[in-house]
């Protein structure tokens, strides 16, 4: 299929699927004219890259971790492939969303006390 049919299929643009490609983390062929072409496989594995991308993580973490990657839900990585920098950049990626969870979690608090003070009880259904 051309980018255009893996793009209206996955949802992603045109623009980020060229991205990926640049990023080396989607390989299509290329046809004679130069157009791209991707196999069946590249419509489950862009759904992962987007989810994967959505989770938080930079394209440096899953260009790293791509190659164990079997199914959107699991990494498959044998512990003597883990590289001590790859280790630390994850453990890094992890303390950040952490963080980031955290301020998530102040920020809908915040919300919730703010409406608590300006609605009425009972007008927002809790």
């Amino acid at each position: 299929m051309r980018i255009g049919e893996l793009s209206r299929r996955t949802g992603v643009p045109t623009r980020m699927l060229r991205y990926y490609e640049e990023q080396d983390l989607l390989h299509p062929e290329r046809a004679e004219n130069g157009y791209r072409v991707y196999d069946e496989a590249a419509v489950p594995r862009v759904q992962q890259l987007r989810g994967l991308l959505d989770s938080g993580l930079t394209t440096e973490i899953i260009r790293r971790i791509l190659p164990f990657l079997n199914r959107p839900d699991q990494i498959h990585l044998h512990p003597e492939c883990l590289t001590p920098e790859t280790a630390a950049l994850l453990r890094e990626e992890a303390e950040r969303i952490h963080q980031r969870v955290e301020c998530l979690a102040r920020n809908r608090d915040a919300i919730y006390a703010y409406l608590d003070a300006v609605q009425p009880k009972g007008a927002d259904g809790r």
